[in-house]
């Protein structure tokens, strides 16, 4: 890993304007000569953002594949190979309720409940905000919370009454501890929702900067909020604020190789290749499947001289994606690549470190 860093040359390299900084929403842009560049990566919405697996789910909320198989027999969620971050929400929403003690009965009466009642809610699990106050089920409905199978209103407490309904006095401290933390988690996962939404409508960017900021401020380890202002300021060119989000999102989750990818992407930007190098490799180390990381890998190998690892990363990115348009590109690279090797193999002492296998 720091080998390939130490041979960097320490002089900065020039632009290169295949350099690909890539998005899951694929915004082209014009580079330097011209051809097309893409944008930075962001944490996407709705049928626009990546899916997670049913592996990925277990581990990110905690819960058994037996767990998910008994919801899904019971009709709560459809079964599911992979899941939107709107079926997560729906999961986190179960995953609450059944720690507050809710019965799976009373979610599933509950729920359909809201469907006869709330016409216009297909979904309430995913559009509506369910939550459990002591035993009994809560929906929040057009500001007011409402009992979901009587329909009878439920008392507007403020949030320092609700919060000592959340924690249910008879509960040890510890667990009260537990169940704000929920809440919190809870409640910041739909800022990060609103955001979301708020960025696929246009809203005005300081309207999506302040969900993203109120759901930082309940859970300051929302890893995909952090990274999402981080690329709001980069658009903006705001470099030493863009930086401190991607660090904050890494160091709210060490293992997130989308943060290591951007910060490379903005060092890079910053003519830093050394440091853009350091956290590329960082990102396919955590990741070894990272097609974008080691396309831009590929192109830092080849610019500083440094041919063999260049291929092997080419090769490797390739194996990965081999249908999209940065594909073509890829596989011009290697034939510039093996056309040089041919050029320089056939004079009489061709330097060897540029040599292709």
């Amino acid at each position: 890993m720091s080998s390939g860093a130490q041979g960097l040359s320490p002089s900065p390299l020039p632009p290169d304007p295949n350099f690909k900084i890539t998005t899951h929403l694929q915004l082209p842009q014009a580079g330097p000569a011209g051809r097309p560049r893409a944008t930075i990566v962001r944490v996407p919405a709705g049928a626009l953002q990546n899916v997670y697996s049913r592996d990925e789910v277990r581990r990110m909320l905690d819960v058994t594949e037996r767990r998910i198989r008994s919801w899904e027999e019971e009709g709560l969620i459809p079964r599911l190979g992979s899941y939107t971050f709107a079926d997560l929400l729906a999961l986190r929403t179960l995953v609450r309720l059944r720690q507050d003690g809710i019965s799976p009965t009373r979610i599933r009466k509950a729920v359909s409940a809201l469907r006869d009642k709330l016409g216009s809610v297909s979904d309430p699990l995913k559009e509506l905000k369910i939550f459990a106050v002591g035993k009994r089920i809560a929906v929040q409905v057009e500001g007011a919370r409402m009992e979901p199978v009587s329909g009878q209103l439920l008392l507007d407490f403020d949030r320092e009454e609700l919060h000592k309904m959340l924690s249910f006095p008879r509960q040890p401290k510890a667990a009260q501890g537990k169940s704000a933390e929920a809440a919190r988690e809870f409640e910041a996962s739909l800022w990060f929702a609103k955001a979301l939404d708020l960025e696929q409508v246009g809203a005005p960017l300081d309207q999506v900067i302040e969900a993203y900021q109120k759901a930082i401020e309940l859970d300051p380890l929302s890893a995909g909020a952090l990274v999402n202002l981080g690329t709001i300021h980069f658009h903006l060119r705001h470099w030493s604020e863009a930086e401190k989000f991607y660090r904050l999102a890494i160091e709210a989750d060490p293992g997130y190789a989308l943060a290591h990818f951007n910060l490379g992407n903005l060092y890079d930007e910053k003519s830093d290749r050394s440091q853009a190098l350091l956290h590329y490799l960082m990102a396919i180390r955590l990741n070894p499947a990272y097609a974008d990381a080691h396309y831009n890998l590929a192109l830092l190998y080849q610019a500083s001289g440094q041919l063999l690892r260049a291929v092997r990363h080419w090769k490797t990115y390739l194996k990965l994606d081999s249908g999209s348009r940065w594909a073509s590109i890829a596989r011009q690279e290697l034939e510039k690549l093996r056309r040089a090797t041919i050029v320089a193999g056939s004079k009489p002492q061709g330097p060897r470190a540029g040599s292709v296998s």
